[in-house]
């Protein structure tokens, strides 16, 4: 508006000129003008007058034309004055789903039986057969210990068993003798139950006897060290020559082997207590390794401790696996994927989109170029995500990194991103 003021009156000022260009050609002399040479042509007024015309129409369309640009220039700075104050946010839509449909926690692998083997007897080494990582079978020969003593003692206790077998057998006739006699009244009664006794007596030594021999023939039988079931050797404490203690008389005996079946693993995992309830026994899982991350390993639950442990508010399940092919070793870190049931119409955002507010947990969604805050409701924490059980659908605009200050009915620019993950 400003701009066609200020044409129209230059338009008049250019008006006035003209008309006083046109009044000062016709009615106005200039004073001692020279008269007009021969052969020279009279000057033309009326060129002059439109030359005048002509400059001022250049002029005035100069003067618009620098307006029309100022005007122009003003409104778009304008504009874009106006674009900038409105601020530009990331935004992410929801994921459908709930990471919590797949529970991953770490757990501890260890082989389905493992035992620690000592020696039952005392000697000296004599051999050793399997080294670390052997398979064994059960009743395979381990090793051999050198047992001098425990030898001298079964020689010597085999003969004390012959000795007393012969005491026996003499007390046994004497006693048929006297009982004969008895028959005759040949001896008295004392006598006869005297023989008896005598005999009974032997017997029992006898009995005894054999036991000991029994017993050094089970400590000869301890100088060879089998394997107690089918597994792997995982270790190896001693060597030709070492002297062996028995493991019940040593206060700190040394193990000689350790041997681990592995065949077939238990895997224990802490479960929280948030999700115990979820966990049952016969459900599958599914174990990874860092080493192999592509590989799924089967798992099966087996049994839960079936109380929360009050230190770390967790439940101890264990997982057996199948490991006939040597997938996992004993002691390896695996990471147990339980399989959970979803709940609802949930959906999962990232833990940067939250804010907290004196009303209440607030999520900033972009609708129509505008901020709304809504009020949602966490369903699991998962870290760097969260759970979303109410409030929030797959098709929401939701602000990443909101200000503090952010309110709702702001204007914003939303600029969609792309999380890892996301298609």
């Amino acid at each position: 508006m400003n701009s066609s003021n200020e044409i129209l009156d230059a338009k008049e000022e250019m008006n006035k000129q003209v008309q006083e260009v046109r009044a000062t050609g016709t009615d106005v002399v200039p004073a001692h003008e020279d008269a007009p040479k021969a052969g020279s042509l009279p000057e033309n007024p009326g060129g002059i007058r439109t030359a005048g015309i002509i400059a001022a129409v250049v002029l005035l369309a100069a003067i618009a034309y620098g307006l029309h640009l100022r005007s122009t220039s003003e409104k778009h700075l304008a504009v874009a004055t106006l674009e900038a104050a409105i601020p530009s946010v990331d935004v992410v839509h929801p994921t459908a789903g709930s990471q919590a449909d797949e529970l991953a926690l770490p757990g501890s692998v260890q082989a389905f039986t493992d035992t620690p083997i000592y020696s039952r007897t005392n000697g000296y080494l004599k051999k050793w057969y399997f080294d670390i990582g052997s398979q064994v079978r059960k009743g395979q020969l381990l090793a051999e210990i050198e047992t001098p003593e425990i030898d001298q003692q079964l020689d010597q206790s085999r003969a004390e068993l012959e000795r007393i077998q012969a005491n026996a057998q003499l007390a046994g006739v004497t006693s048929n003798r006297w009982q004969a006699l008895l028959a005759k009244h040949a001896v008295s009664q004392q006598e006869a139950d005297q023989t008896r006794a005598n005999y009974i007596a032997a017997q029992a030594a006898v009995d005894a006897s054999r036991a000991n021999v029994r017993r050094l023939e089970q400590l000869q039988n301890y100088e060879r060290i089998v394997a107690p079931f089918d597994g792997v050797l995982t270790a190896r404490n001693t060597d030709i020559g070492d002297l062996i203690d028995a493991g019940s008389g040593s206060n700190n005996p040394r193990e000689l082997f350790h041997l681990a079946a592995v065949n077939r693993l238990r895997v224990y995992v802490a479960v929280p207590e948030v999700y115990s309830d979820s966990i049952h026994d016969g459900d599958s899982a599914t174990l990874t390794q860092d080493s192999n991350p592509d590989e799924k390993i089967p798992g099966m639950i087996v049994r839960n401790a079936d109380a929360i442990d009050h230190s770390t508010r967790t439940l101890n399940v264990e997982v057996d696996v199948d490991n006939s092919k040597g997938v996992l070793r004993p002691g390896a870190y695996v990471f147990v994927h339980f399989h959970l049931p979803a709940i609802g119409n949930t959906v999962t955002i990232p833990s940067n989109t939250l804010l907290f507010r004196a009303e209440g947990l607030r999520v900033g969604v972009v609708r129509g170029d505008h901020v709304q805050l809504v009020p949602v409701t966490i369903g699991h924490d998962f870290g760097n995500s969260v759970e979303i059980a109410s409030g929030l659908t797959s098709s929401d605009e939701v602000v990443l990194d909101p200000s503090d200050s952010l309110a709702s009915g702001v204007e914003v620019h939303p600029r969609v991103v792309s999380l890892r993950g996301q298609s």
